[in-house]
């Protein structure tokens, strides 16, 4: 791992601390007009999401670390883990559900996702900004029910729940925002 000065701080650097790795979402370097200048950040933990806020002076090293994003697609699921193929070696990973959080309720078979990791380790994963799935079961939308803006629950293949307009039916395939979990658009 290389050792970084505050001063090369950017975002989207991921930076090991004693809390473990963090990704810079913001950072901000302030000159007061007494006192020496320092770096306010606000950090993503790679692993959790969650994000905390720390300042630096400006004369401190950080240590850096090296994240390696790979192209993968996912092929299938082995018990609790989830198997994906490298898209340029062609290795097969698997990875452990709780690597994945809540992308596994967007992932089907021959979808593409972006495996992040560090060292040998899997700390997470990238899926693309929607994902097309489809409904296994809804209920029927009822006939002259057409108030605007109604929604009901649907279960898509993978298990997850959604709420979807009325008109939806089951077999119909939708496309879902990965990043909130909530219904897009017919596709």
């Amino acid at each position: 791992m290389a050792a970084i000065s505050t001063s090369d701080i950017k975002n989207g650097i991921t930076i090991k601390i004693d809390e473990g790795l963090f990704t810079v979402i913001e950072f901000q370097h302030v000159k007061p007009g007494k006192g020496g200048a320092f770096m306010r950040t606000k950090l993503r933990n790679a692993r959790s999401g969650a994000v905390i806020e720390r300042t630096y002076r400006s004369d401190e090293r950080l240590e850096q670390a090296i994240i390696d994003k790979r192209d993968t697609q996912f092929l299938y699921r082995d018990g609790d883990d989830y198997i994906f193929m490298d898209q340029v070696t062609y290795d097969q990973v698997a990875v452990p559900s709780n690597s994945l959080g809540e992308a596994s309720n967007f992932l089907k078979e021959t979808g593409k996702a972006m495996l992040i990791q560090f060292n040998d380790e899997i700390i997470g994963i990238e899926l693309p900004a929607s994902v097309e799935l489809v409904i296994a079961e809804t209920e029927p939308g009822v006939q002259g029910d057409r108030v605007s803006g109604a929604r009901k629950s649907a279960t898509l293949e993978t298990g997850f729940v959604v709420q979807v307009p009325l008109f939806v039916g089951p077999g119909e395939s939708i496309k879902v925002d990965t990043r909130t979990g909530e219904y897009m658009t017919r596709a």
